[in-house]
């Protein structure tokens, strides 16, 4: 991983060299900054193996402390160009990457903004980068609950491919149209010889409310199996008054029963997020959630009736410090078929404990 480091900063020195005009120079900016989070998950199934649940991606330890997610980041931009580049470790990048080559799988961002037009904010960015889809990011200290949504953690963290990107001159519109590799790819799947495509809306009416729309189409299996994938992100972000906001999500997905069928399989996830901020310092928040999905078509359970299975959590944080936040969450789950594992028995439920400290400058 040092090499990866000194690699990142020995790159940052020489970025601002690319410049080209003056007035670039005098306008751009080179940002180094740096996340981590360590956590503790306590699992009261006592799964046998490290890794808890299969269709969970974060925090997915047992009895053990480690790291989630760390990374260091670069960050440079002037008037016209904008190229971000952050390397990573911890289970988030073991889990969520493990079907990459290994040189890729330490890299969290790589990208490249090239904005196209002088006077509206009209900008094209390609490379790898944060998902567009989703009310919940990886970065732990930007979200409402500890731990990420089923809702998250099935669907993409991150992407590789090229959008073109607009935001109104007024900030309450914005618009992007994106070409992809596919469901949450860097290279695409073997023998897979389709791109996928997607867009984003979001819709800031003023600084209380936050409406989002985002998709994804194409098919993320090999040519000869050909299936067309069609998913659909809606959430909306509310702060309804000055210590209390929620966050309401819905998404919904349809996949090819098999290559050329007209039939197709479906799966979906409500999600209600509510946090109250008592002060600097103290907040409590909380999720409901359901995630539906019969046929397997991302949560495989091999059961009669599929992977159906409400989930709830309750989290306190502290704000010890400005760059510094403890996190302690209880969260549980009921399945409608005997999916989890305790004691070499199925159960229909789970119940777990994480606790997280992360920081960041």
């Amino acid at each position: 991983m040092k090499k990866y480091i000194v690699a990142l900063l020995f790159a940052g020195l020489f970025l601002p060299k690319a410049q080209t005009t003056d007035s670039a120079k005098t306008d751009a900016k080179l940002k180094i900054s740096a996340y981590a989070e360590v956590f503790y998950t306590y699992d009261f199934n006592e799964p046998s193996g490290r890794n808890r649940q299969n269709f969970l991606y974060s925090y997915n330890r047992h009895n053990e402390v480690n790291l989630n997610l760390g990374f260091i980041k670069a960050n440079y931009e002037n008037e016209r160009m904008r190229a971000n580049l952050a390397l990573m470790a911890g289970t988030y990048a073991q889990d969520n990457l493990a079907a990459e080559q290994d040189a890729l799988k330490y890299v969290n961002e790589a990208n490249i903004g090239i904005k196209i037009s002088k006077t509206k904010n009209l900008w094209i960015d390609a490379g790898i980068m944060p998902s567009h889809i989703g009310w919940e990011s990886a970065i732990g200290k930007d979200n409402v609950n500890l731990t990420r949504s089923l809702a998250a953690e099935n669907s993409p963290y991150f992407e590789t491919g090229a959008k073109v990107s607009y935001t109104s001159d007024n900030g309450k519109w914005f618009l992007s149209g994106l070409v992809l590799n596919g469901w949450q790819r860097i290279a695409k799947a073997e023998e897979n010889k389709s791109l996928s495509f997607g867009h984003q809306i979001t819709f800031k009416p003023n600084d209380k409310i936050t409406l989002n729309s985002s998709s994804f189409i194409g098919n993320d299996k090999p040519q000869d199996d050909k299936r067309m994938r069609y998913f659909h992100d809606l959430y909306g972000n509310f702060q309804l008054t000055d210590h209390f906001s929620t966050t309401l999500g819905f998404d919904v997905g349809a996949e090819q029963k098999e290559k050329g069928s007209e039939s197709y399989n479906l799966w979906y996830s409500p999600n209600v997020l509510m946090k109250y901020q008592f002060d600097n310092q103290w907040s409590l928040a909380g999720r409901v959630e359901y995630f539906s999905d019969k046929n397997g078509v991302i949560i495989a359970t091999e059961t009669p009736n599929g992977f159906q299975t409400f989930g709830y959590s309750l989290n306190v944080d502290y704000q010890i410090l400005k760059n510094v936040v403890f996190r302690t969450e209880a969260r549980g789950f009921t399945s409608k078929d005997a999916i989890f594992v305790k004691n070499d028995n199925l159960r229909q439920g789970n119940f777990f404990i994480t606790t997280s400290l992360a920081a960041w400058f």
